[in-house]
C-alpha cells in the first residue's frame, strides 16, 4: 500500500520518532503518572508510514502523547486540612504526652484524661488568666486618667479652632489622633496594651485543638502506634462511658458541656457593670457556640468529649478562683470597680435577680 505524505508531514514523523527513542519521562516524585504511555513507545519496532492514518492538509498535527502530573497516595484519597491538621507534629507530641503520663501513674485511661486536663489547665492557663486578670485591671484603671485627658484635650482643641479657624471635621480629626496617641502613651507607660490580654486564647486554643485531635486518633486507631492503644481505650471508661472510643449515647456529657459553657458565660455577662453593644454581641455569639457544641460533642468519642467537659468544668474552678480577694492579692491584681468583698454571693445573687425573679 502506497501513501503519499508531504515533506512538512515526515519531518513531524521524524521528531516522533527521535522522541519515541528518549528515556521515559520521570515525575519529580517518582510516582507513576496517571497517562503512562512510555512503555507503547519504548518498543524497537520501527514505525511504519503505512500505519499511520493520511493527515489532512488544514488540521495540525496532534501527538497523542498526553502526560499528567501524578499526585501523591495521599491526595488521591482525598484527604483535607483537617486530616493533615491531625497528622502534624504537635498532635503527635500529644499523643506521646497522653500515653506517657498513662504509663507513669498507672490509672484507667478515663482517669489519666482528667489528670491531664487539670494539670495542664493549672499549669499552663491558670498563670496567663492570673496575668490577663492583671492586664484588664490596669487597662480599667487607666479609663479615668484617660477621661480627664480627653477633656483637656478637647479644650485645647477648641482653643487652637478659633485661633486657626478649623473646621469642624479637622477638629474631630485632630481630637482622635492626639488622643490615640495619649492613650498608646499610658498603655506603653504601665505596659498594659489590651492585646496582651489576649494571650490566654492564644495559647489555649492550640493546646485544645492538639489534645482533641490527639484522642481522636487514639480512639480511631488512626496511627500505627493509636491502633494498639484502640483495644485498652475500649475498656477504659467508667460508670456509662465504658468505652471511650464510642460517642456517649445518653447525652450525658454533651448535655452538661453545653451547661457549663453557658455558666462561664453568664460569669463573665454579670461580672461587666455596663456592657457595651459589641461586648453584647460577642457573648450571645459564645452562647451560640456552647449549644452547638451539644451535638457536636454527641458524635465524637467519648474520650474526647469527656476532656471537653473536663476543661469546662476546670475552667469554670479557674474563674470563680481568679474572683477571690485572697487569691487577688496573692496574685498581685490591682482591685477594679467590679471587684467585691464577698464575689460569689453576688454571682448568686445576680443570678437569681437575672434568670429566677
Amino acid at each position: 500500500m502506497t501513501v503519499n505524505v508531504r515533506p512538512g508531514s515526515l519531518r513531524i514523523l521524524h521528531q516522533i520518532s527521535h522522541l519515541s527513542s528518549r528515556p521515559p519521562i520521570r515525575s519529580i516524585s517518582h510516582a507513576p503518572f496517571a497517562c503512562d504511555h512510555h512503555k507503547t513507545y519504548r518498543s524497537h519496532v520501527p514505525l511504519r508510514v503505512d500505519t499511520l492514518p493520511r493527515l489532512r492538509p488544514s488540521l495540525p498535527l496532534k501527538s497523542t502523547l498526553c502526560f499528567q502530573p501524578c499526585r501523591p497516595a495521599s491526595t488521591a484519597n482525598g484527604t483535607g486540612w483537617y486530616e493533615s491538621l491531625a497528622d502534624s507534629t504537635p498532635v503527635h507530641l500529644t499523643e506521646q504526652l497522653l500515653i506517657s503520663v498513662h504509663q507513669a501513674t498507672g490509672l484507667p485511661w478515663w482517669a489519666s484524661i482528667v489528670c491531664t486536663t487539670v494539670a495542664l489547665r493549672t499549669v499552663v492557663t491558670l498563670p496567663l488568666g492570673a496575668y490577663q486578670a492583671v492586664i484588664i485591671a490596669k487597662v480599667e484603671a487607666l479609663q479615668v486618667e484617660i477621661a480627664e485627658l480627653a477633656k483637656r484635650l478637647r479644650y485645647e482643641i477648641s482653643v487652637r479652632a478659633k485661633e486657626k479657624g478649623w473646621t469642624e471635621k479637622h477638629c474631630r480629626y485632630q481630637f482622635k489622633k492626639n488622643l490615640k496617641r495619649i492613650v498608646s502613651e499610658l498603655y506603653v507607660r504601665d505596659n498594659c496594651h489590651p492585646f496582651k490580654a489576649s494571650l490566654l486564647v492564644w495559647v489555649q486554643l492550640p493546646m485544645w485543638v492538639c489534645l482533641s485531635l490527639a484522642l481522636r486518633n487514639l480512639s480511631l486507631g488512626v496511627t500505627d502506634a493509636a491502633t494498639a492503644l484502640q483495644t485498652e481505650l475500649t475498656v477504659g471508661g467508667t460508670l456509662w462511658f465504658s468505652d471511650l472510643t464510642l460517642p456517649d449515647s445518653t447525652w450525658i456529657m454533651p448535655v452538661s458541656l453545653g451547661l457549663i459553657n453557658l455558666l462561664i458565660t453568664e460569669v463573665f455577662a454579670l461580672r461587666r457593670i455596663e456592657a457595651s453593644k459589641f461586648q453584647k454581641y460577642v457573648t450571645n455569639f459564645i452562647r451560640g457556640i456552647s449549644l452547638l457544641m451539644i451535638p457536636i460533642a454527641a458524635t465524637v468519642p467519648s474520650s474526647m468529649a469527656l476532656y471537653w467537659l473536663s476543661s469546662s468544668c476546670v475552667g469554670l474552678g479557674h474563674n470563680l478562683l481568679l474572683r477571690s480577694p485572697r487569691f487577688q492579692r496573692l496574685c498581685r491584681i490591682p482591685p477594679t470597680r467590679s471587684d467585691s468583698d464577698t464575689p460569689y454571693r453576688d454571682i448568686a445573687s445576680s443570678f437569681v435577680s437575672k434568670y429566677i425573679k
